[in-house]
Order: C-alpha cells, then structure tokens, then sequence
C-alpha cells in the first residue's frame, strides 16, 4: 500500500475539510462524547507513514495509531496474511476450536523475549486485559494479593488497570471505586530528579516506599513500563529497572514488563528491557504486535505462566485468527526490512531535530527518549513548571499544516513522537520542518 500512497504531505484543503466537518457532525449526534479524538479529519486510507483524509489532505503520522502502525499501515505482508486468512475462517474460538495462528504466535514470543528460560503466552485482544491477566496470572503464582505500580503510569482503562494508572484526568476521574490492593511508588524521572539522585538511589526510594506500604511477604507483582507511555515518555536513570528486577527475584515478587507501547522494536531493540539487559517474569505486548489489528499477549517464565487453571485464563475473541495472521506477518515485516536498525536511525534524525529546537526554544525543558519513542517536554522559560498550554498550542498549529502529533504526560506537557518505522527521512525532516515553524509561531 505503501507505493499507492505517495509519501508527501500534501494539503488539499484546509483542515479539516468540509466532508471531514460533514462527518464530524455526524460523529456528534451519534457517538459518545467520552470517545475522544486528536485530529478533527476522518481517514480515508494510510500507508508508509503517511495518512489520506477524507478530503484528499496527506497528513504526515507521528502517532502510528499511538505505536501500532510500526511496520507502516497496510504494509503489504499483514495485508496478504490478513486477506489469506480471512478466506480460510475468520473465527472459531480457540478454546474451542484450536488453530496454528494462536501456537505460532506463542513460539515467535517465546523466541522474540528476553530470556532463555522455558516460556508460555497466553493471547488477548486489547493492552488492559493483557495487564490485568498479569496481574492474575502473578496473583495465581504468589498466592499474594498486592500489586505496586509507579508515578506517572499508565496501563489501560478497566476498572484494575485505571486503579494502576496514575493520571487521573480522563482515565480515572468519576469512574471509581476501583480494585483495591493497589500501591504506587515513585519512579526515576531524571528530568524532575534531578542530577542528584541516579538510578540505583531512585530505586532505592522505591524499594523504601514498597517495603513500607506492603512488604515483600504480601506483594505479588511489581508492574511498570521500562519507558513510561501516557505518563510522558520517561526513560528512568540507568540501574532503576535492573535494581526493582533483583530486589523482585530476591523477594519473590513478579516483575511485570508493561511493554504495551516499547515493544517489538519501537525503541531501537525489539523490547526496551534489553537496554539494560533486565529479563521480566512475565512480559505484556501489544500494540504494534499485530500490524493494527487487535492483539495483546502475556509471556512468561513457564512455571509462572501455568499457575492458573485451566479455564481460568482466556476470552471469546482472544488470539483471533486474523489477528495471529497479522502479527506473524508483522513480525516478518521487522526482521526482514531490519525496522529495529531503522528505529535507531531515527532516533539520531528526531534528537537532532529536537536538540536543534531545544537551543533555540527555551520552553522545551527536556528531550529524551529511544529509538522511534521519542519526546520534548515543555516548561515555562527557566525553570521545571510544565507548559501544558504551549504544548497544546504546538500540536494544534502543526495539526493543521498536515502533521500527526500527540501530546502525553501527567501534566499534558509532552509532545510524543511515534512515527512507523517504515517512514522515510524526507517526511520526517518535513514533519520537523512544520514542527519548528510551530515553535516559531507559538512563542
């Protein structure tokens, strides 16, 4: 699909366009308020990494679907599987009716992950019923209750991930009582840190924090995000997530890996615990799995993994046969076109851009990030009050000149930068071209 859609951004009309307007009007009077939408456009199709509206506007994406379009949209092995697929069946359960597509996406996860030890997966549709079966899953095990997460977190919106979730506005206000025997700890964020507390120090804070609030004896998992998400993009200080991982092995506790938005090769490795060499209990995926269509997994130590019952773990459409197409097919797609190698050059393009900007814009407080996980954070001149407005003000300017940008963080912050591995140099130097013209515009 990629050589259908021309890799440029190109504006037709000013965005939106009236037919995106037409069906925006529509989209009000019949879908809740509570979805929300980043761009006011409607898509008509997408490829490489670049997205078509309605009205004929080529947008260039820096979001992939928030991390899911890793391999590009409609990169042409998913699009062959998929269609391959949906001719044979599109559905049978597998608990009820078994197929290869489930048994061969658990040996790929099972060779991808870290680790060399004898491994089991279970498969999902969505990243929040992936946590929360880690959760059940480590619960199964420990025959513990207790369950830490972090500052800044977010792992989903059921009513169990919301309660490990951080931020409360839009995630969690008016929509409690949540699931109880949730703790939460503070994180290494090396910007607010500071240079005085490195990793092993911010680790130890939160091993403080944990053995004071729980106690090793009745915590069954520790949860977090090797690069947090939602929560800003935050890489802790080297030594934090390998000191949590011993201090879990040493007590017992399940280390959980939420890499929902940091895996298959989105920040330069194919699972961001491999920068520092931290190999989890049970890791979560998502998102980029399965090339855009709906998949998540828990993989883990066997023994770990097979504590639940049989029947106690699984769901109608989990590990659908589509899906499973998808995502060896996408798996494929990394390996063969090398997109974790592509992923580190793009970082080197993006943090040059962005440290260019920094210079010459004293709002941007912060630049950090890996591979294709990139992100600036946005102060008020001089200091660490984050600027939520300024970056608002950034996104929505380059919005409307055809460039695909999120904002994220608990303070709304953040621009986050998850472009597809798949798109080229020239749009993203044309993406960052606008980008900097906004910062301009925006002063």
């Amino acid at each position: 699909m990629t050589e259908q859609l021309t890799q440029s951004r190109h504006l037709a009309t000013a965005i939106p366009g009236p037919r995106s307007v037409a069906l925006m009007n529509r989209r009000a009077a019949t879908v809740a308020r509570g979805v929300g939408s980043t761009m006011p456009v409607f898509a008509a199709r997408a490829g490489g990494g670049v997205v078509e509206d309605v009205d004929g506007n080529r947008l260039i994406d820096l979001g992939s679907g928030i991390a899911v379009t890793t391999v590009g949209a409609s990169a042409f092995r998913v699009v062959d599987a998929v269609r391959e697929q949906v001719a044979a069946f599109t559905h049978t359960c597998f608990m009820i009716t078994p197929y290869e597509g489930y048994v061969a996406v658990a040996e790929a996860l099972d060779r991808l992950t870290p680790g060399d030890h004898a491994k089991r997966s279970a498969l999902f549709s969505s990243g929040a019923e992936a946590v929360e079966n880690a959760v059940k899953i480590a619960r199964a095990f420990t025959g513990r209750d207790a369950v830490v997460a972090f500052d800044h977190a977010y792992h989903g919106r059921t009513n169990l991930t919301m309660a490990l979730t951080a931020k409360s506005m839009p995630y969690k206000r008016g929509f409690g009582p949540f699931a109880p025997e949730v703790y939460r700890a503070p994180l290494s964020y090396p910007f607010r840190d500071g240079p005085g507390l490195d990793g092993a120090g911010a680790a130890r804070r939160a091993i403080d924090v944990i053995e004071k609030q729980v106690g090793a004896a009745d915590l069954a998992a520790v949860v977090i995000e090797p690069i947090q998400g939602e929560g800003g993009f935050i890489v802790p200080a080297p030594g934090f997530l390998p000191a949590l991982r011993d201090w879990c092995a040493e007590n017992g506790v399940v280390f959980v890996a939420d890499e929902v938005q940091t895996g298959f090769a989105r920040t330069g490795a194919m699972f961001a615990c491999e920068h520092e060499g931290v190999v989890p209990d049970l890791i979560v995926t998502a998102k980029g799995i399965a090339g855009g269509l709906p998949l998540s997994a828990v993989t883990g130590r066997a023994e770990i993994m097979d504590a639940a019952h049989p029947g106690g773990l699984g769901g109608t459409y989990g590990g659908n046969p589509l899906a499973c197409a998808a995502a060896l097919a996408a798996i494929e797609t990394i390996e063969a076109e090398g997109l974790v190698g592509r992923a580190r050059e793009i970082e080197r393009l993006v943090l040059n851009r962005l440290t260019e900007l920094r210079r010459l814009d004293p709002r941007i407080g912060d630049v950090r990030g890996r591979g294709a996980m990139l992100a600036a954070e946005l102060v008020k001149p001089g200091g660490e009050r984050p600027d939520p407005a300024s970056a608002a003000a950034v996104a929505a300017t380059a919005h409307a000149q055809g460039v695909i940008v999120l904002t994220c963080g608990t303070y709304g912050n953040v621009l986050r930068f998850l472009p597809p591995l798949s798109a080229g140099d020239d749009l993203l130097h044309d993406a960052f071209d606008v980008l900097a013209e906004a910062f301009a515009s925006t002063r």
